[in-house]
């Protein structure tokens, strides 16, 4: 099998592991095969949209989801290092507005499977980081929703002191008693 695949304390939440082959030369990976990532994950997901994002230390993205169009995103990180947070906002799930956190970096190789239904973000650790990932929805800005990073309610924990830096749209996103959720 081309991943390991380790369920994390969301259980539809996954981290994917690929087989690196490394040598005096560098190294090699597959960083994505239709076929095995269905075999490995049992998920049939077509991924319609690839984006690549480069930040500085201390950005923080997120938390982020569509209302309408929910997106599922396989992310990865090509440089540097992020602490990636997802967070489930299914009303119907017992783990609603419970969160996750994994450590992605260009030297762990980890992916991270972001089902649809969940707000996703990270914040950078290291100097920069260049973070890839694909979706499996395609971006409708009018559909986009933000979870304010720092809800007392959701409680991440960063692994940031002080102020991280945000967008205005992150700066302003909701609390979760006043967020759009799914059903």
């Amino acid at each position: 099998m081309p991943y390991t695949i380790t369920p994390t304390a969301l259980p539809e939440v996954l981290i994917l592991e690929p087989k690196v082959f490394g040598d005096e030369r560098g190294f090699f990976y597959e960083s994505f095969n239709q076929r095995d990532f269905a075999k490995a994950t049992g998920l049939n997901v077509q991924f319609v949209q690839d984006n690549h994002s480069r930040s500085v230390k201390g950005v923080l993205r997120g938390l982020h989801y569509q209302i309408e169009h929910p997106q599922g995103k396989l992310v990865r990180v090509t440089q540097g290092e992020v602490f990636d947070v997802v967070v489930d906002l299914r009303r119907s799930s017992p783990n609603f507005a419970k969160w996750d956190g994994v450590l992605l970096s260009a030297q762990n190789y980890r992916q991270l499977w972001v089902p649809p239904g969940f707000a996703h973000g990270f914040v950078v650790i290291s100097d920069t980081a260049e973070f890839l990932y694909k979706t499996t929805d395609y971006w409708y800005p009018e559909y986009e929703r933000s979870l304010r990073w720092n809800d007392p309610a959701v409680g991440v924990q960063w692994p940031i002191s002080g102020m991280p830096q945000l967008a205005a749209k992150d700066a302003s996103a909701s609390l979760l008693s006043e967020a759009q959720a799914f059903d």
